[in-house]
């Protein structure tokens, strides 16, 4: 009998706690705001080089690319003959930091431009048929 007792409260602590929860994640789900980016501008380029880059020429390129305005500092990324950056298309586009880069030292390389048949192929990775796909965008319309 006292067993019961036990049973019973321990059933409806564990039914409060789980209720609160749950009224807390529907609180915060429902007060949530979308997140917001602080630069929707961020682009990404490249710039092939002909022959392999070594360290120095790395750490040469990286500040010769921080000085050009409109690149985000950190966000260079050098591998093997090919540099990756990351830019404000506001403030300026791919030609132009290419331009500025090639006119601070004389660099064996050229702008990687996208083939036309890649440049209007979607990149999304989540395939947008899936019924977790779905079920979330309902989700999210419902909250948002």
């Amino acid at each position: 009998m006292k067993t019961n007792k036990i049973i019973k409260k321990a059933l409806w602590t564990g039914l409060i706690i789980t209720g609160l929860f749950f009224a807390i994640l529907v609180f915060h789900i429902i007060t949530a705001k979308p997140a917001v980016y602080e630069s929707p501008n961020l682009q990404v380029s490249r710039i092939d080089f002909k022959a392999n880059i070594d360290s120095l020429q790395a750490k040469q390129i990286c500040s010769d690319l921080r000085s050009i305005k409109g690149l985000t500092s950190d966000s260079i990324i050098v591998k093997r003959n090919v540099v990756v950056y990351f830019h404000n298309n506001k403030i300026t586009n791919s030609e132009k930091v290419y331009n500025q880069l090639m006119a601070k030292r004389h660099y064996e390389a050229k702008r990687y431009i996208l083939p036309t048949n890649l440049a209007n192929k979607e990149v999304c990775p989540v395939n947008q048929n899936s019924l977790s796909y779905k079920l979330s965008q309902k989700v999210n319309q419902f909250f948002n």
